[in-house]
């Protein structure tokens, strides 16, 4: 939820992110998700394109996520989130992405 959040707020398309779980006996599951995936990508064309984004500001955009992803406030602010999920033992996708808005979304925010 934080990596769509960021890719929300630098304006890409957060369904050019997915993650999902496949075990080594899941063979057909995980080629299944990395086919639908990869026609996603395929439909959303190169990175920015969808998007409406030229090159040198697509740079600058990717640059400003790095620096947001690097820094010592997310990263702070990112622990005791996950301390409250934690706390919550809930982590269904209504509630990340509502701790996470909460929690994060002025961090996020105020990083880009």
């Amino acid at each position: 939820m934080l990596v769509k959040r960021v890719l929300e707020g630098i304006g890409i398309s957060p369904a050019r992110y997915n993650l999902q779980w496949a075990s080594a006996a899941e063979a057909p599951r995980f080629v299944k998700l990395i086919t639908e995936f990869t026609k996603k990508i395929r439909d959303l064309g190169p990175l920015g394109h969808a998007e409406g984004i030229k090159p040198d500001e697509l740079q600058d955009r990717i640059n400003k996520a790095v620096a947001l992803v690097n820094s010592q406030k997310l990263r702070m602010t990112f622990g005791t989130t996950t301390k409250a999920l934690r706390k919550d033992k809930d982590y269904s996708d209504a509630h990340l992405v509502e701790v996470i808005d909460a929690k994060l979304g002025k961090t996020i925010t105020a990083g880009l």
